[in-house]
């Protein structure tokens, strides 16, 4: 895939509004393109992070094991929309297991390659943490409306 299409592809996505043409080019190119088939497991619950993923083509389920070890499927997303942004933030180990649902086509960039992103572009690595904030706390109001509807 050309740095073109990724640059359009990661313009498209929340995870980079507000940033600049240079700047998308830059993490175009420091983006892996990684091939899914339906089914395929991106990343398990439980698993070391170090990565977020942009959806380019394909849906993804999101799946949590229950309290009785069963697998939840908490949610399902499409491109162009993120996942695995938590591991860049707070280092902690994988809080859900991502499957792909379809043949699925997802651009990788690891916390190493943001950091070379950010020593380029300060005002663009802040507008990425704004942007990873601001779905964080839409998936947090999310949850916090569900768990208020089962009272």
């Amino acid at each position: 895939m050309e740095t073109q299409s990724k640059r359009e592809i990661l313009a498209a996505s929340p995870l980079f509004d507000n940033l600049l043409p240079a700047e998308l080019t830059m993490l175009a190119e420091l983006f892996s393109l990684r091939d899914y088939a339906a089914s395929d497991i991106v990343f398990n619950e439980g698993d070391v992070g170090d990565s977020v993923y942009v959806i380019a083509e394909g849906t993804v389920e999101v799946q949590r094991k229950t309290a009785q070890g069963k697998i939840a499927v908490i949610a399902t997303l499409d491109a162009p929309q993120f996942f695995g942004e938590m591991s860049l933030i707070d280092k902690e180990y994988r809080s859900a297991t991502i499957r792909a649902k379809t043949k699925t086509r997802l651009l990788q960039l690891t916390n190493e390659n943001l950091h070379i992103f950010a020593k380029n572009y300060r005002n663009g690595f802040t507008w990425v943490v704004v942007n990873i904030a601001r779905m964080l706390s839409s998936r947090l109001r999310e949850v916090n409306r569900r768990l208020s509807e089962k009272s």
